[in-house]
């Protein structure tokens, strides 16, 4: 129960056929069982985390060479040493301890902590809020080897603490969010949805009734009577608000691919931004292989930074991957403080290019930073070219 793709992609081994093949059943009852028809959010909500089969559920290597893609930390242990700069700031005014959601493979997380111990700055506890078990022990497994005598400050938490001191970093966390696609066709705004067909998926509109959704679609869209689809990630924006409202005194940083409002629902942008990644490769066709891809969508980042501020937190800086990396001393830190390397020398260095060169991560990825009770210039924005959201303060 899989619609045929119309791209060559590797074919998958034969259990790991088997285990989409018993995934698109599930997800085949489900919209049964629900009317005939699911909205999106439903069918990525258990391609992606379905109990024991979606992709964040399941045992398959997603992150890495053997897996799907690859993020920042995996990259170079750069990224997160920058971000240990960042860190140790906000440790330095606050204490408390750091939170990182959705941790991957525990690179940054071990990276992270040895910057932070080098420097004497080690924080009390280090909480990873996984809901893969497969990511869970590849965690475990990498932070007990790269630091087997400071694994006690090591938690693994299920849920948002009631409050949170110190830091919280999501890294690529909010674009695997289930996000709901709606659809301008007709003059009427549509919500998209998925129905079973002899071929496998397929894809079907259904009016969308009043509510949160409809005002944001409404909203969001561009004027005019051309067929507009878009994604929009109510999930998302829960949890940054979820954060926001547990922030006690610290920064809460979202680091993702993305854009603010203005640019994510350009009219040219008609087709919306939702991916699929798979052994590398990227494509369009979520209904590939349930189980075995990562679906994602872009950042609405002007959406996130309305959630903090709703739920009490301010807005502390919102730029690119590329300004944010560099003004927490990526340059220094490469060139090993010989002065003689210039920024020009170091985009050639492989790992580090891809981190900041605009053709690759570092102007898409844009980092957002929220907070409570952070009166001092944050470093990672301090020297950074900040970008427009949008928001009302900046109107």
């Amino acid at each position: 129960m899989s619609s045929p793709a119309d791209f060559s992609l590797p074919p998958p081994a034969p259990d790991a056929a088997a285990h989409s093949h018993e995934l698109a059943e599930r997800i085949a009852t489900a919209i049964g069982e629900e009317g005939g028809w699911i909205p999106f959010t439903r069918f990525m909500e258990l391609a992606l985390y379905a109990p024991g089969q979606g992709y964040y559920a399941a045992g398959a290597r997603k992150i890495g060479a053997e897996g799907d893609f690859v993020t920042a930390p995996e990259l170079s242990p750069m990224f997160s040493r920058c971000l240990a700069m960042q860190a140790r700031q906000v440790l330095d005014h606050v204490g408390g301890g750091i939170l990182e959601l959705g941790p991957g493979t525990g690179t940054l997380a071990a990276d992270l902590f040895e910057e932070l111990k080098a420097q004497g700055a080690a924080p009390a506890h280090y909480r990873l809020l996984e809901v893969s078990p497969e990511l869970r022990e590849r965690q475990r497994a990498r932070l007990a080897q790269r630091h087997p005598a400071d694994i006690g400050r090591f938690e693994w938490i299920d849920r948002l603490p009631e409050r949170i001191d110190g830091i919280v970093i999501a890294n690529e966390v909010l674009d695997v969010l289930p996000c709901a696609l709606v659809h301008r066709s007709g003059g009427e705004i549509l919500e998209r949805g998925v129905v079973v067909t002899e071929a496998g998926f397929g894809w079907e509109d259904a009016p969308l009734p009043e509510g949160e959704l409809k005002r944001r679609a409404q909203a969001v869209i561009p004027p005019g009577d051309y067929e507009y689809l878009t994604e929009v990630s109510l999930a998302g924006e829960g949890l940054v608000r979820s954060v926001a409202a547990a922030l006690g005194r610290g920064l809460a940083l979202f680091i993702d691919y993305g854009y603010a409002q203005a640019e994510y629902y350009h009219p040219q942008r008609s087709q919306g931004t939702l991916r699929c990644h798979y052994r590398h490769r990227v494509h369009n066709d979520p209904f590939f292989l349930p189980g075995l891809q990562d679906i994602t969508a872009h950042v609405d980042f002007t959406a996130m930074a309305r959630a903090a501020q709703s739920a009490g937190a301010e807005v502390l800086g919102y730029t690119t991957q590329a300004h944010f990396l560099i003004s927490c001393g990526l340059a220094v830190m490469v060139s090993g403080g010989d002065p003689g390397m210039t920024l020009s020398r170091l985009k050639v260095t492989s790992a580090v290019h891809r981190l900041i060169s605009p053709a690759e991560m570092g102007e898409l990825f844009k980092v957002l930073g929220i907070g409570r009770g952070v009166d001092w210039p944050l470093q990672g924005f301090q020297s950074a070219r900040p970008l427009p959201l949008g928001l009302v303060e900046e109107e």
